[in-house]
């Protein structure tokens, strides 16, 4: 009896905590903003909108925000034989083919292992250049 007697008063409690901190959910900004509706159908002939707002970056980003973004996953673990950022005797024979083929990898992938853009869709080919010499700086 004791056990559910603390049950019930801690789902009280939680249950007054929870409404008195939400007491804005139900304000008639808050409910617009959840029953809104999240696209728009166009039939066949009609013509949609233009959007104004872009989903890229505003500026470009450094090497080390692409790689902390993107790159990451695999180079900072060595997932699917990727090179080790930091790791010269794992990055000294791709070094030696040249950047210019480093960047070409990194842009169109390689050998099934390296997605294309390093599964970065969004980035410049300039960020994805800059990853990769952030990633082999000080080899």
């Amino acid at each position: 009896m004791y056990k559910l007697r603390n049950i019930l008063i801690t789902l009280t409690a939680s249950l007054l905590f929870t409404f008195t901190v939400n007491a804005g959910h139900n304000s008639p900004e808050a409910v617009a903003e959840r029953i809104a509706p999240v696209g728009q159908v166009y039939l066949p002939g009609e013509l949609a909108p233009v959007v104004a707002k872009s989903t890229a970056p505003a500026a470009p980003r450094t090497g080390e925000q692409v790689y902390t973004a993107t790159c990451n996953m695999c180079h900072g673990s060595g997932l699917a034989g990727a090179p080790i950022k930091g790791n010269a005797e794992q990055w000294a024979p791709r070094i030696a083919k040249g950047k210019d083929t480093l960047y070409r990898h990194a842009i169109e992938g390689f050998n099934g292992a390296m997605p294309a853009r390093g599964t970065c869709a969004i980035c410049s080919d300039d960020e994805l250049q800059a990853a990769v010499d952030y990633m082999i700086q000080g080899l």
